[in-house]
């Protein structure tokens, strides 16, 4: 599959009818809130891990040195914190054109972290789309990390901005926080 699913995800959904949809944020869409929202509030979904598996050629990086950023790993019995959102439907024009590296757009149950559920959407890059690079040793990661640098700055600073955001949120990315210590510990 192509990394650019702008078009792919405007076909996935039907919005007609719909005022507002959770969206739920597990990396930037934490911290870079560049979207309207009505509601926010703290939340987690279940059977799902972070990780530095995606390439970002368009924000973290280039196509000649492209960075890494996190996306969704299926694992039973994970439990993934991060940031819902209840949005306008209208608010995906902005967001599918920022997430348009590989992300895909799915449904999933949230559980909020002040009890209850809702359903919403969540961006995932699955291992079929060109930008998916797979597992790779935290140390390794990192060193990649620290020498990409996109349009949206330098891949360490959404290292640092997103695992501060866990911390915020009470959450032990131990992935995160591994990667995190390595770019520390070698810069």
């Amino acid at each position: 599959m192509s990394a650019d699913t702008i078009e792919h995800n405007r076909k996935r959904f039907d919005f007609s009818g719909i005022k507002s949809i959770w969206l739920f944020g597990y990396g930037s869409l934490i911290y870079k809130v560049d979207f309207p929202f009505l509601e926010q509030r703290p939340a987690s979904i279940q059977g799902w891990v972070r990780r530095f598996w995606q390439a970002s050629h368009d924000h973290r990086g280039t196509a000649e040195a492209p960075g890494r950023v996190v996306t969704l790993i299926e694992q039973p019995g994970a439990v993934c914190k991060g940031m819902a959102f209840r949005v306008s439907p209208s608010v995906f024009e902005h967001l599918d054109v920022r997430e348009k590296n590989g992300y895909l757009r799915f449904s999933t149950t949230l559980t909020f972290e002040s009890g209850g559920h809702a359903e919403g959407l969540v961006y995932i890059a699955t291992e079929d789309n060109e930008a998916f690079l797979g597992h790779a040793p935290e140390a390794d990661i990192a060193r990649q990390i620290a020498t990409a640098v996109g349009p949206s700055g330098p891949n360490s600073e959404y290292l640092f901005r997103l695992a501060d955001s866990l911390r915020t949120l009470g959450d032990e990315c131990t992935h995160t926080f591994a990667i995190e210590a390595c770019l520390k510990k070698n810069s």
